[in-house]
């Protein structure tokens, strides 16, 4: 039976609401209409994992007048938003708040993002002490290495000795099918080596490396004569018939003087990358032996620069700490410490809702279960194309439910 589209949306909005269980314990969170711009409330039963009501703005008093009509409400898990602990406190005013433990946790992440950026310098130094240790490692001589050049004589010597069997094998008559047998290589290299009366010599041809390449036996003349300015070789090199850049014959003349004030090729310019604000706040709540060695070579010299960013790896991991245990005896002389420290803004912000802290530490509940309903309302707001209100909206969502 044909049904129109506004009969659909008719029935959908006509239909009952589901009863559900009075709940006990809840979470709160907000949800975004438009990023950035318009925010609703959605309100879930953390025991049954089940959207109890969507709310058309994020405010306090929606949310005291909704906890209102639920005097059973026992627990309540939140994020660190001040307006729901506002509305969570006169709307029930007998239950326990939680604090959210990712929102606690993504709150000293950036605590300690800010506590890096005010030691930039400290972080420019510790990356540059690395790249002079990085260019110390990893300079390498222009001699050969140690022992190449026996390896190569006793390759040569082996291929000399192979040339003579091939010879011998040969003068005798033995078929080449069968000389390659022996010998261990292909029939072709055998006739490719008896064609040329011997080894063949491996000789790689000088390929040109760049437009200065015809230059380069002219420019090493005028270098040896005492010309080494890049600007003036350029001139020069123009009435030659030289057609690149200025920049290409500069770059020349500082690789050669390079090499010429250290006696060997002038090496490639080495730099240790520096991390971001974000990787080095990351570093500072992690594990030290966690993280790979040059990464906590680097800490080693940040925190000799800054000794206050180590005094603030060593707060933020023992918060970590009490935050995964279940015991919140420690939180009182964390707070008093991290208080002198560069997490004092975050400390003094938790020491405003120092009991849902405690209550993050000694209960199990979060609002985990909270996110995950605000992505399928998401979902279903994203099947209608943004375009449904509230009533629709929420119809939606509770019959799902």
């Amino acid at each position: 039976m044909p049904v129109s589209g506004d009969t659909l949306l008719r029935m959908i909005r006509s239909a009952p609401v589901p009863d559900f269980t009075a709940p006990t314990i809840v979470g709160i969170d907000d949800w975004a209409w438009r990023r950035g711009q318009r925010y609703g409330t959605i309100i879930c039963d953390l025991e049954r994992n089940r959207v109890l009501d969507l709310l058309p703005d994020r405010n306090a008093d929606s949310v005291a007048r909704w906890l209102e009509c639920w005097p059973g409400i026992k627990v309540i898990a939140r994020d660190r938003a001040g307006l729901y602990a506002d509305g969570a406190r006169r709307g029930a005013p007998g239950a326990i708040q939680v604090a959210d433990r990712w929102h606690l946790l993504n709150s000293l992440g950036k605590s300690l993002r800010r506590a890096v950026g005010r030691h930039r310098g400290a972080v420019k130094v510790a990356v540059q002490i690395m790249t002079s240790a990085l260019a110390a490692k990893a300079y390498i001589s222009a001699s050969p290495a140690p022992g190449l050049a026996q390896l190569r004589a006793e390759h040569k010597a082996a291929r000399g000795e192979c040339w003579r069997e091939i010879s011998d094998l040969h003068a005798q008559g033995t078929p080449t099918s069968r000389i390659a047998r022996q010998v261990g290589m292909s029939q072709r290299t055998v006739q490719r080596w008896l064609s040329a009366g011997g080894e063949p010599e491996h000789i790689r041809p000088r390929k040109p490396s760049s437009v200065l390449a015809p230059f380069e036996d002219w420019l090493e003349e005028q270098w040896l004569a005492g010309c080494k300015v890049g600007e003036h070789l350029w001139r020069e090199l123009k009435k030659q018939g030289y057609t690149g850049s200025r920049v290409t014959v500069a770059r020349w003349a500082a690789h050669r003087r390079a090499r010429a004030k250290a006696g060997v090729p002038a090496q490639p310019r080495l730099a240790w990358k520096a991390p971001s604000r974000r990787r080095c706040a990351w570093y500072l709540s992690q594990d030290l032996n966690q993280i790979e060695d040059e990464d906590r070579l680097f800490l080693d010299h940040l925190f000799a620069q800054a000794p206050e960013l180590r005094t603030a790896a060593d707060l933020a991991k023992q918060f970590v700490s009490l935050l995964s245990g279940d015991d919140p005896a420690g939180l009182d002389t964390w707070l008093e410490q991290a208080a002198t420290s560069e997490l004092a803004s975050f400390a003094n912000g938790m020491k405003r809702d120092v009991d849902a802290v405690r209550a993050a530490i000694t209960t199990r509940w979060t609002t985990s279960p909270v996110e995950g309903q605000i992505s399928r309302v998401k979902a279903i707001k994203r099947q209608m194309y943004g375009r449904a209100g509230l009533p629709l909206l929420r119809q939606r969502v509770l019959l799902a439910a």
